[in-house]
């Protein structure tokens, strides 16, 4: 028991002499930390970039077969005028759906809406974003992402 007691005040002295850390340990996990943080950095950003015109991809799909399932049911492509959004509500005296062809029309992931014309340049309607930039045209992130093939 003698033993346990002197154990507990050695233990006791120890941890009073090394309390806190000293400036140099701090330094040294601070920079610790900036290098893991630069190295996940330089890694992710590319990936989130590729995510974003992946979303872009995919949201163009779905708008696209909503336009074509919209034109077997009224035997007609949305009009210029009625654009996408006649994809959330069913047309007027719609035989064979209650609901619309999607549930809420998406945006872009740069926050934009996306682009919808008839006739269009790339085939009977033309589904697109403008991309990172916001405007026609551009290359890589500010590329247009559409219904079309690559051309």
């Amino acid at each position: 028991m003698k033993r346990f007691a002197n154990l507990l005040k050695a233990l006791a002295r120890v941890s009073r002499r090394d309390e806190g850390f000293s400036l140099i340990e701090l330094m040294v996990v601070i920079v610790i930390i900036g290098l893991l943080t630069t190295v996940v950095v330089i890694n992710v950003l590319p990936s989130q970039d590729r995510a974003m015109i992946e979303k872009a991809r995919t949201d163009v799909s779905l708008l696209d077969q909503a336009v074509e399932m919209y034109r077997m049911d009224t035997l007609k492509y949305p009009t210029l005028e009625e654009g996408v959004e006649v994809l959330v509500n069913p047309p007027k005296g719609a035989k064979f759906r209650s609901e619309g062809y999607i549930k809420s029309l998406p945006k872009d992931p740069w926050g934009n809406d996306y682009q919808y014309l008839i006739p269009g340049e790339h085939g009977a309607y033309d589904i697109y974003s403008f991309g990172a930039d916001g405007r026609l045209g551009g290359e890589g992130m500010n590329a247009d992402i559409g219904n079309w093939k690559s051309e």
